[in-house]
C-alpha cells in the first residue's frame, strides 16, 4: 500500500470516528433524526415566567432546535394552546392560581405535566410595614373591616373604601370574590400589567403612602420591600367549593389563597416529536434565589431577559448538557 493510501484511509477513519462522535452529541441528537419544526415555549405577563422560557428556549436552540415564543394566555393555556398545537411548552403554572385550571388539562389527556419547576409559590395581599401603625391589627385579616383601618388604604377613587391592588384579571385569583366573602370594605383594582403593579409599588414605597396589593415569590419585592403578607384564614380545597365552609356559610372564597408548587407543562405529543427536548424541559429546574435574583436583573437593573438567560446558560453547561444525555 502506497503512502499516499496509507495516509488517505486514515483520514477516511478519522472522518468516520469525527462523524460517529458527532452523531451521537445532544446536538446531533436535538437535531435528527427529531422534527425540524419549532417548538412553541409560552410568554405570559410576568418577568419570571418568560425569564424561564428563554433559559430553556436557549439550551434548546443550542441543542440544534428552532423556537418561537408565543404570547399566551396563562389559565386557557392549559387546555387550549397546549392541546391545540398553539403551545408545546409552558413553565410556570402555580398551585395558586392556576389549581383547577391544571386539574382541567390533566382531564384533556393531551398535556402532561413535566414536574415541579423547583420555588415554592405563594401569592397573597401584602402591605408596607409602615401601614401597621396606620391600620393596628395587621397581619390579621380582621383588622381590615375596620372603618378606620380600609380609610387608611384608601384612594381619592375608592374612598371611604380600602383599595386593593389586585394583579391582571387574566391571573384570577378570586380577590373579588373574596372581599365580598370577608365583607371587607374594600375595593379591588386590577393592574393592567405586573410591571404597572411593581411600579406602582415602587412609587407609594418612596412617598410611604398607602398601598395594598398582590405580591407573589418567588419575586425580588418581599426582598427589596420590607412588609408582610395579611394573614387570611388558611386555604382548604373546600373553601373554593362549599359556601357552608369557613366564616361565610353563604359564600366560597371565605379564605386566603392556596399555596404550593409551580409546575412545568406539555403538549403530550412532546415526548415523541421531540425526546431530546422532551428530556431537557422535564429535568430544568431553577434555584429561588438565583431566580428572584435574575427577576430583578431585568426589572431593576434594565437587563433583557436574553442577556440574563444567557448568562444562566453559560453557567450552567455542565448541568444542561448532562439533561440531554
Amino acid at each position: 500500500m502506497s503512502f499516499r493510501s496509507v495516509i488517505s484511509n486514515l483520514s477516511m477513519g478519522a472522518f468516520a470516528l469525527a462523524a460517529a462522535s458527532a452523531l451521537t452529541s445532544p446536538a446531533a441528537q436535538a437535531a435528527a433524526p427529531e422534527s425540524n419544526d419549532p417548538i412553541k415555549i409560552a410568554l405570559f405577563d410576568w418577568t419570571s415566567v418568560n425569564l424561564n422560557a428563554k433559559i430553556l428556549g436557549g439550551i434548546l436552540e443550542k441543542l440544534g432546535y428552532t423556537v418561537e415564543y408565543p404570547t399566551a394566555d396563562y389559565l386557557s393555556s392549559l387546555t387550549t394552546g397546549l392541546t391545540n398545537g398553539d403551545l408545546d411548552v409552558g413553565l410556570e403554572f402555580w398551585d395558586t392560581t392556576a389549581g383547577e385550571a391544571m386539574k382541567a388539562s390533566d382531564a384533556t389527556g393531551q398535556t402532561e405535566r413535566l414536574g415541579k419547576l423547583g420555588p415554592k409559590a405563594k401569592e397573597e395581599w401584602w402591605f408596607p410595614e409602615y401601614m401597621k401603625e396606620k391600620c393596628p391589627g395587621l397581619p390579621n385579616w380582621e383588622a381590615l373591616k375596620g372603618p378606620k383601618c380600609a380609610e387608611a388604604f384608601s384612594t381619592a377613587e375608592t374612598a371611604p373604601k380600602g383599595r386593593y391592588l389586585g394583579g391582571p384579571v387574566t391571573w384570577e385569583g378570586f380577590d373579588d370574590e373574596r372581599v365580598e366573602a370577608l365583607k371587607l370594605p374594600f375595593t379591588v383594582i386590577h393592574a393592567g400589567t405586573d410591571a404597572a403593579m411593581f411600579a406602582e409599588l415602587d412609587s407609594a414605597y418612596q412617598r410611604k403612602a398607602p398601598i395594598m396589593l398582590w405580591i407573589y415569590s418567588p419575586h425580588w419585592a418581599p426582598a427589596k420591600y420590607k412588609g408582610e403578607w395579611v394573614e387570611f384564614p388558611e386555604y382548604t380545597p373546600e373553601c373554593y367549593t362549599d359556601p357552608k365552609w369557613g366564616t361565610n356559610p353563604d359564600a366560597k372564597y371565605d379564605c386566603g389563597k392556596p399555596h404550593g408548587e409551580i409546575w412545568k407543562y406539555s403538549w403530550s405529543g412532546m415526548k415523541d416529536k421531540w425526546p431530546v427536548a422532551y428530556k431537557v424541559a422535564k429535568a430544568y429546574t431553577v434555584d429561588t434565589d438565583e431566580l428572584n435574583k435574575m427577576s430583578g436583573e431585568i426589572d431593576l437593573g434594565g437587563k433583557t431577559p436574553e442577556d440574563v438567560a444567557a448568562a444562566w446558560i453559560a453557567a450552567h453547561e455542565a448541568d444542561w448538557k448532562a439533561w440531554a444525555q
